[in-house]
């Protein structure tokens, strides 16, 4: 494939693979986030393994610094650094990490502990390294191409909680009568999980680069001055050695500058992900008493969030229901600050119907809005400003989790830890 440029570019009459790569990008997000969703998903079996170490709460807190330190050095440096390695890396470390968490599990036969704890302690912050590889990776990546991209690998992001809690239940009723029926379920979920990041290795690797949509917005980022992109060109057959590049077109905004122009997008994904991490796991999986669905209400709840965060990410896709107005969103997203009275209120006098309905608009809120800046952010930039965006609000987004997972522990004052 040969693709000229602007000043001598000739665009396709129709670019081809767009459905195929929305699919791809739904896969990759999906492995983005599947293990740790795994991880999260069985935390009633680390409650019984670990009831005194707050497995839910712990192994998000040590994920957060991880990735938000990781992902902050990746952006400082984004424009100097290789973004198919960067992904494969990333993708690789999710893969070789879980089938760690798996061996570990096999090999000490399930009997926890404080050392296998701390074990698997360490595997939830390769989690958080292989997630700021490939979040801000990726998202960067696709700033610069189609916004379905980007909203698919969104909805890939929040399908993976959906997919993991929903085979959760599947496994908890399967196996809540036979011995050891906790494990096995658990077993079960990590040794899909370790397949499905080989599966997301290959397809980065080896399908996504060659799709002709994708080397499409590549090359064009290239041509804009992007250096970014010339080994994912290279691996779909494209090579930019001998583009001649305009020296105003590939001037591009400092990351500074992207800053400055987008801190309103920047804070809203902070706040958005302050206020949900606050409340989901530790929140839900601990703090919400008891009901009459037993150790199935905390399951029950991190299924709702999931599969009302999913709903709220294709939302936007409906042009007549997607807010594009930046003070609109900022409303939004401080409106969703009165959930935090409206869930203590509820787990102290309401009943589980309406924590269950909280916890729905909780997950809908949160993925709605998240694709809403994420997508109408990167417009109006060019290529390689895009892929730097992307990055920068990555970091704010990480950040928000960071300080909710922190902020949730305050939920545990009075009592007694």
């Amino acid at each position: 494939m040969s693709v000229q440029y602007q000043n001598g570019i000739v665009t396709p009459c129709r670019l081809e693979g767009k459905y195929a790569a929305i699919f791809v990008c739904w896969l990759l997000g999906n492995g983005c986030l599947f293990s740790w969703n795994s991880m999260l998903t069985i935390g009633d079996y680390y409650a019984v393994l670990y009831p005194d170490y707050h497995p839910s709460r712990i192994l998000t807190l040590v994920y957060q610094p991880f990735a938000l330190g990781t992902i902050a050095i990746l952006t400082y440096y984004e424009a100097k650094i290789n973004t198919r390695q960067r992904n494969l890396v990333g993708y690789t470390l999710f893969f070789i990490s879980t089938l760690l968490v798996l061996v570990l599990d096999l090999a000490t036969s399930g009997k926890g502990g404080l050392g296998t704890y701390i074990g698997i302690c360490a595997l939830s912050g390769a989690f958080g390294l292989a997630d700021a590889h490939v979040q801000g990776g990726m998202v960067g990546d696709l700033s610069f191409m189609l916004p379905e991209f980007i909203q698919s690998f969104l909805a890939g992001l929040a399908a993976s909680g959906a997919i993991t809690s929903i085979l959760r239940l599947i496994t908890k009723a399967a196996f809540e009568n036979s011995k050891d029926g906790f494990r096995k379920g658990a077993i079960l979920f990590l040794a899909i999980s370790t397949v499905f990041e080989l599966v997301c290795v290959l397809l980065y690797a080896f399908v996504f680069p060659k799709l002709p949509i994708v080397k499409y917005f590549r090359a064009k980022a290239a041509a804009e001055g992007s250096k970014t992109v010339s080994a994912d060109l290279a691996a779909g057959g494209i090579q930019t050695t001998g583009v001649e590049k305009d020296s105003e077109q590939t001037q591009r905004l400092s990351n500074k500058e992207l800053l400055l122009q987008n801190i309103d997008y920047a804070i809203g994904l902070f706040m958005i992900y302050t206020l949900t991490l606050s409340i989901f796991p530790g929140f839900l999986s601990e703090d919400t008493g008891s009901h009459s669905l037993g150790s199935w209400y905390a399951l029950v709840l991190i299924a709702m969030y999931n599969v009302w965060d999913l709903i709220g990410r294709y939302i936007p896709l409906i042009k007549g229901l997607k807010l594009r107005s930046r003070k609109g969103l900022l409303i939004g997203i401080l409106a969703r600050f009165l959930l935090i009275p409206a869930f203590y209120f509820t787990a102290k006098y309401g009943n589980q119907g309406w924590m269950i309905m909280l916890t729905s608009f909780l997950g809908l809120s949160n993925g709605y809005l998240t694709v809403c800046v994420l997508a109408e952010a990167p417009k109006g930039y060019k290529g390689p400003e895009q892929n730097a965006l992307g990055n920068i609000l990555v970091v704010f987004l990480l950040g928000g989790i960071f300080t909710g997972v922190t902020a949730d522990w305050l939920w545990l004052i009075g009592k007694g830890w």
